[in-house]
């Protein structure tokens, strides 16, 4: 049971990270808006820990200011693309619903809720790795570490 949820937690984790950021503006002119905006995260060196039945992992990426929004609003994963038909973002509160597919073709519903503010956001909530089963325990923690980025930082 106990390498079932080990696995699990290795499956969960990268699509916490995954679900977790909502969904860009389509346009340069909204994320020009969004960025002078007080209702969204801002650029810079930014940490942040996934964590999902007590397995987590911690990252550290430079963000840039043509970035945020794609960092904030739909972080992209090397294992998962994820699509969110309920966003829900505003105030320092966001809540959003939705489904993570991998490469494979295997699909984990997500459903997260928390609070944000300009350096800083917590997330709590579950993925379903199948239809009918409960959600597992999830969370992302990050927190901006500095406005301006190491020579040597990776970029997100």
């Amino acid at each position: 049971m106990k390498s079932v949820l080990i696995r699990t937690a290795a499956v969960a984790a990268p699509v916490v990270a995954a679900a977790l950021f909502l969904g860009a503006p389509a346009t340069p002119q909204a994320a020009m808006k969004a960025q002078a905006s007080a209702d969204t995260v801002l650029p810079g060196y930014w940490e942040y820990t996934t964590s999902a039945v007590g397995v987590s992992d911690t990252e550290t990426k430079c963000v840039r200011p043509s970035e945020i929004n794609r960092f904030f609003g739909g972080l992209s994963t090397r294992r998962w693309r994820c699509e969110y038909p309920v966003r829900q973002v505003g105030n320092g509160n966001a809540r959003f619903e939705g489904t993570c597919t991998d490469r494979k073709g295997r699909q984990v519903r997500v459903r997260l809720n928390g609070t944000y503010q300009q350096e800083s956001f917590r997330f709590t909530g579950g993925a379903q790795l199948a239809r009918g089963t409960p959600y597992l325990p999830a969370s992302i923690t990050a927190r901006r570490i500095a406005a301006q980025c190491p020579a040597d930082a990776e970029y997100f």
